[in-house]
């Protein structure tokens, strides 16, 4: 399960970065227009502080913080920084996710980011999820906004 949980996470964010990257126009990553509520770089910034806490900080204990509202408050960083940031995510998911064993996945996820107590295998499938409906939000938006 290790090993396809950080072939998704990693097959994803490199996705993720070539998103980032096939925007013709730098400006139009941060973008939004009526009825979309976030561009695509606050996603971005949003899944790169969303796995670097649950995963990062809290299976690896690497000493990130995380500022969620500065995800969605931060605007215009220039899409070489956030290509560096997924680069780095996926350096710290792999790291995180090297440190896991079987039966640590069967273990309470030390988070309860639901309410509830969870194992860690569910809040790591959760994650890929989260990390897929965003990666096609912004997939959505870049074609949307820039009409290809």
């Amino acid at each position: 399960m290790i090993t396809v949980l950080t072939e998704i996470f990693e097959r994803d964010l490199n996705k993720l970065i070539t998103e980032i990257n096939a925007y013709t126009n730098e400006t139009n990553i941060w973008a939004i227009r009526p009825g979309i509520s976030n561009s695509a770089g606050n996603l971005c910034l949003h899944l790169v502080g969303n796995l670097n806490h649950f995963i990062g900080a809290t299976l690896d204990n690497n000493g990130y913080v995380r500022n969620r509202d500065a995800e969605f408050a931060l605007k215009n960083i220039p899409r070489s920084e956030l290509v560096s940031s997924l680069e780095k995510t996926i350096a710290i998911v792999k790291a995180g996710l090297e440190n896991q064993t079987a039966a640590s996945l069967q273990e309470i996820f030390p988070l309860e980011p639901f309410g509830k107590k969870m194992i860690t295998e569910f809040m790591l499938v959760h994650l890929t999820t989260h990390l897929s409906y965003h990666l096609g939000q912004i997939n959505y938006h870049r074609r949307m906004i820039e009409g290809s």
